[in-house]
């Protein structure tokens, strides 16, 4: 199976910069303090519905995943990039790291607590992106949960917007369109963050994260 040049060309970006990406994001969550918020929500919610395992989708070189670890869950991190699986594998050899696709994971039906996307979706084309949240929703077991993170479009009219990102093509989402998505796709929303862009960050873009839960 020939897979999607969207999801070929992100995977060989982040292949040739996975050790820089790896250095500069190593310590992100140290100033973001109401994502680490957010993460520990994530974590007690997922704990308090039982023992399931979490997935870090899109975990890049696996440091969301340690932390996430840290927090009391049992988690595993998938990423399409081999090169930021060998990176996750070397810097947390405790942790497990498997190369897969959000779009088709080496998963089984409903055997999730918790699903993590954190920035994950950003590079998947809109017309895809339904057949991603069907992935979310089939792995989570009954109650289980999704956290999502992503950057909210300027105008909430608009469904999405391109944006230049620099290791592959980007995309940013209306909240209000997203949310109905993950409704549409069986996982009602449960809470929803919104963080305004700093005067230091990089992207002056809304940061949104909203919970999910599957019935």
């Amino acid at each position: 199976m020939v897979e999607h040049d969207a999801l070929t060309a992100t995977r060989q970006a982040y292949d040739e910069a996975a050790s820089l990406y790896a250095q500069l994001f190593h310590d992100e969550l140290r100033d973001l303090p109401l994502d680490r918020a957010i993460l520990s929500a994530f974590a007690e919610v997922v704990c308090a519905s039982g023992d399931g395992q979490v997935a870090d989708l899109g975990c890049g070189p696996g440091h969301i995943t340690a932390h996430l670890g840290e927090l009391g869950p049992t988690v595993f991190g998938v990423d399409a990039s081999s090169e930021m699986i060998e990176v996750a594998r070397r810097t947390y050899p405790a942790l497990r790291f498997d190369v897969g696709s959000m779009a088709a994971l080496d998963i089984a039906d409903g055997v999730l607590g918790g699903v993590l996307s954190r920035w994950s979706i950003i590079h998947t084309p809109p017309r895809e992106l339904p057949a991603v949240l069907a992935e979310f929703h089939r792995v989570l077991a009954p109650g289980g949960h999704l956290l999502v993170g992503f950057w909210a479009t300027d105008d909430p009219s608009h469904p999405t917007q391109v944006f230049d990102h620099r290791v592959a093509q980007a995309y940013r989402w209306s909240p209000d369109h997203l949310a109905a998505m993950l409704r549409e796709s069986g996982l009602a929303e449960v809470a929803r963050m919104v963080r305004q862009p700093q005067p230091t960050d990089q992207r002056q873009f809304q940061g949104i994260y909203l919970l999910a839960r599957k019935a």
